[in-house]
């Protein structure tokens, strides 16, 4: 076996992943229907995990768990009016009973810096998660054991427009395309599905993409409906069509934000699994 500082690409089982990930090293993993990079959360991995994928050293970074741990990322006092804690707990529940999903909500005070995205006057927290059905999960209650931490670093498995001149690649959904372009890079582990197809089938109303975003941090009225509306900050995995029926069940209506007027695109390997060209 290599050297603890040059391990680069295995198959590993869940337990050993989380011990490589609370040693520093950078785990990509199954996350539903995709892959994901997960780290530690602390500034020093965050900027190294950055790098690696040709992103500005310092770019804010979205978090990770187990469903269940997500919420005391957020400071639920401080929602905003016309969406209540109760609601706000349910509408989590609802969308990781379908799948992977993300929200953004008021940041808890002890969430650092590097992890907040300013929103006005309040800082938000962006959180992912991969449903409380995935495998995933196994990994990150180990993970977060190994570490002794609250909460792990989560970006996409691709590289970023910075490094490529062009919009961000898609994420990664086969493994075998992750090994192709982060097979140079130390410290890299791998913990991939058994049967890469049957994850995919699991989840037939997500595409195997990045997660959809829905903001819990900012409520809007429209003149045309009198029902409150929360933001969807990305369209992504999840139809923003699935999202505004399950918002409809719980009184709300759908605004598309303005990164999320335009769907994230698939990743095609048609041309190869090093391919970063979208369908």
């Amino acid at each position: 076996m290599s050297a603890p500082n040059t391990i680069r690409l295995i198959t590993a089982d869940a337990s050993w992943a989380a011990s490589r990930l609370a040693d520093g090293d950078t785990v990509a993993h199954a996350f539903a229907n995709f892959y994901v990079l997960s780290s530690k959360a602390d500034a020093e991995t965050v900027r190294g995990v950055n790098l690696m994928k040709g992103r500005p050293p310092g770019q804010v970074g979205s978090i990770t768990g187990p469903p269940a741990a997500l919420p005391a990322v957020w400071d639920l006092d401080r929602l905003p009016a016309g969406l209540s804690r109760p609601t706000a707990l349910n509408l989590l529940d609802t969308f990781f009973a379908m799948g992977p999903f993300g929200f953004r909500g008021p940041a808890a005070p002890d969430v650092p810096g590097h992890l907040t995205f300013p929103e006005g006057s309040m800082s938000t927290a962006q959180v992912i998660a991969p449903g409380y059905a995935c495998p995933s999960n196994e990994f990150l209650v180990r993970a977060l054991r190994a570490t002794g931490d609250d909460f792990l670093y989560i970006t996409s498995a691709n590289r970023s427009r910075h490094q490529t001149g062009a919009d961000d690649s898609p994420a990664h959904y086969l493994a075998a395309g992750l090994r192709a372009e982060f097979g140079d890079q130390p410290g890299f582990v791998v913990l991939d599905h058994p049967d890469e197809m049957v994850a995919r089938a699991r989840y037939p109303r997500h595409l195997p993409m990045s997660t959809t975003i829905l903001g819990l941090h900012t409520v809007l009225t429209r003149p045309d409906d009198p029902r409150p509306h929360l933001v969807l900050d990305r369209h992504g995995s999840l139809p923003a069509s699935v999202v505004r029926e399950v918002l409809a069940e719980f009184g709300f209506g759908l605004v598309l934000g303005p990164k999320a007027q335009t769907r994230l695109l698939l990743r095609d390997y048609s041309h190869g699994l090093a391919d970063r060209s979208v369908a």
